[in-house]
């Protein structure tokens, strides 16, 4: 009967217990009851088999559900727009409006009527106003959709004209030829990979042709004996001129001098500017169509665009960014060196009180996310030992720097001031 009693198996929690227990209650809210109570059964096995000891089943429970995805990451890296790390940060008012439109809500109603309304109006409608030189604008689901929706209304079936200096690769492998081809036009490359003049599209222009595509190549920088033409001579050929700007600036930004923007494109007189909502703007991932009203009004009613819709989501977090346009993006992208300086110093010296060996250094942030490739950023990081990059990246939240020389780089431009503690609090667990 002793040997009963002491048996360690008779000391294993009781599942009811266990799904008692604040963690695993916080994991049942998130995964569901059946998939917590599984991994508590399989983790009171493994005690009961002796192969960890009662007092650890809570833990290896714990332990053996998924984390949730995504996880929020604090972005040290210096890059504003970081595409793996889904680009751009929303701003607190497009949070706001996304959790607001989580229920029901009159994204297609008109609530003093009763009766269907324009969808995304808010949205639609904000984004005409921060654009005025758009006699129209529409709204799909990303950049890529945005062109691909311009080329199947214009050019299937016909000819696409457009400089092979700009037939870029958009990121994971894609390509700007197969993506247009796709859509059964055909391309007509003209000029060099680094010089193009306006006598060559002339050439290749004729009763074949869709359109011209001016292409903004965003995420590289040819130099030296280059040419390219401008927007304003591309409107000369009688042809519409799609004006694919890529980063979703709609206005200039002396930060960024040589970027192409919505309004600027138009002016020239582009027929249509295609971008994205979740690079420079600052927004939610989107496609953003601006320009002739008969044209939009055309890709609207296309058959594709129904496949290319934008979800309430979106749209809310879009017409929210455009209402209220402090985005963290232009907040990290406008930060004061001197402020990211203070906050350095004040960060090394709070850890360097717990005898970790930090350092305050200049650092070199960039914009990313295939905007501005020749823009640096005169920034302000703390060097850390390069071992606690991977506990930082496997921490709580998530912590990403880069690693320089062997040495890991949290620089601050990116991390709002308001996380400098969770930062500080996060490298201190790091470091053991």
């Amino acid at each position: 009967m002793g040997e009963a009693v002491a048996d360690p198996r008779r000391r294993v929690p009781r599942t009811d217990t266990l799904l008692a227990d604040p963690g695993l209650v916080a994991a049942v809210a998130t995964l569901g009851r059946d998939r917590v109570k599984a991994a508590v059964v399989a983790a009171q096995g493994r005690a009961r088999r002796g192969e960890i000891t009662p007092d650890e089943v809570r833990d290896t429970a714990l332990a053996a559900l998924p984390a949730p995805t995504p996880r929020a990451v604090l972005n040290a890296t210096g890059v504003v727009l970081h595409t793996n790390l889904g680009r751009a940060a929303l701003s607190d008012a497009a949070v706001e409006a996304v959790v607001a439109a989580a229920g029901h809500t009159d994204v297609e109603l008109d609530l003093r009527t009763g009766r269907r309304a324009r969808r995304g109006r808010d949205a639609l409608d904000a984004l005409a106003a921060a654009v005025p030189d758009a006699a129209a604008v529409h709204v799909v689901n990303n950049g890529a959709a945005a062109l691909v929706l311009a080329a199947t209304a214009l050019a299937a079936g016909r000819e696409i004209v457009v400089s092979r200096g700009e037939l870029v690769e958009i990121g994971d492998g894609f390509r700007l030829p197969d993506l247009l081809e796709s859509t059964g036009a055909r391309l007509r490359e003209v000029g060099t990979t680094n010089r193009t003049t306006l006598a060559d599209y002339a050439r290749a222009v004729g009763p074949d042709t869709g359109f011209v595509l001016k292409v903004h190549p965003s995420n590289f920088v040819v130099t030296g004996f280059t040419s390219a033409v401008p927007v304003r001579e591309l409107a000369t050929l009688g042809v519409p001129v799609v004006v694919d700007i890529g980063s979703g600036l709609l206005a200039p930004d002396p930060l960024l001098p040589d970027e192409p923007d919505a309004a600027g494109a138009l002016r020239a007189g582009a027929t249509l500017v295609t971008a994205s909502g979740d690079k420079l703007l600052g927004g939610p991932q989107a496609g953003l169509l601006l320009g002739d009203a008969d044209l939009v009004e055309r890709l609207r009613r296309h058959p594709l665009t129904r496949a290319l819709r934008v979800d309430k989501l979106t749209l809310a977090a879009l017409a929210a960014t455009l209402h209220r346009p402090g985005t963290p993006t232009r907040a990290a992208l406008h930060a004061d060196p001197a402020a990211l300086r203070e906050r350095a110093e004040r960060l090394r010296d709070a850890l360097g009180a717990h005898g970790c060996p930090a350092e305050v250094v200049p650092s070199v942030a960039v914009v990313g996310g295939g905007g501005a490739p020749g823009v640096e950023l005169d920034s302000w990081a703390v060097r850390l030992p390069g071992s606690y990059a991977g506990p930082l990246r496997l921490g709580s939240p998530p912590v990403l720097g880069r690693i320089l020389r062997g040495r890991l780089l949290l620089d601050l431009r990116c991390v709002p001031a308001a996380a400098d503690d969770t930062l500080r609090a996060a490298v201190l667990r790091a470091a053991g």
